[in-house]
């Protein structure tokens, strides 16, 4: 599984201005399967005040490509104990993958909520169990998120949500940074990319899956 995180990515994203390139690999720096096979480097508009801007496109690997990049650029926003997480997904599809972010981030003493779809008054709070790992719960919740992050389940056929009103969403809360998670390109398929512009934007590759049976 080949997971690709991309830093500030923005819907005007046009052109690239550089080639990929092989880092020098430093011994017992990236232990397999995060070792980095390449960067890249990317010229981008936001939509926002369309300055050009750099980015920088990484590609990870396996399950720890997916929760440790995400979990440093969490812990890049130096959030306080009590600050909070916000995921915005579809009950059931997204939920496990909510909860394997959550659990990447038990140590960090934020307060996770999961919303599901984009309606914040059905959302539950994600707590750490042991021996189980993270998991949804009843009660009142506040949703005053630092950090917004949009699974891709939101953007799938059939799914009652539409990009725009998920910039409502985002409208409502103008302070937060907004992650997007998502598999096979889906925000780009669906062209939400066209109206959600990411601080940054994981998009993970599943396929093939191998199914082997006797």
């Amino acid at each position: 599984m080949r997971f690709c995180v991309v830093p500030s990515v923005h819907a005007m994203a046009k052109k690239l201005i550089a080639p990929a390139r092989i880092p020098e690999q430093q011994p017992g720096h990236l232990p397999l399967p995060m070792q980095r096979s390449h960067k890249t480097y990317c010229f981008i508009i936001s939509r926002q005040d369309r300055r050009s801007i750099m980015t920088t496109k990484e590609i990870f690997h396996g399950v720890p490509g997916i929760l440790r990049p995400f979990k440093e650029y969490v812990e890049a926003k130096n959030l306080k104990k009590g600050d909070q997480i916000v995921y915005y997904g579809v009950p059931g599809t997204c939920t496990p993958f909510v909860e394997l972010l959550g659990f990447a981030l038990r140590s960090l003493e934020l307060e996770q909520i999961f919303v599901p779809f984009v309606d914040e008054t059905r959302a539950k709070k994600l707590s750490h169990f042991e021996e189980v790992g993270m998991q949804a719960r009843a009660g009142p919740v506040t949703v005053k998120p630092d950090i917004i992050v949009i699974m891709g389940g939101l953007s799938m056929p059939n799914v009652p949500v539409k990009p725009e009103q998920m910039s409502a969403i985002l409208e409502r809360h103008p302070d937060a940074t907004v992650i997007g998670v998502c598999f096979m390109h889906m925000f780009e398929k669906a062209g939400w990319l066209n109206t959600i512009s990411f601080d940054c934007l994981i998009d993970a590759n599943i396929d093939p899956v191998e199914v082997t049976k006797t």
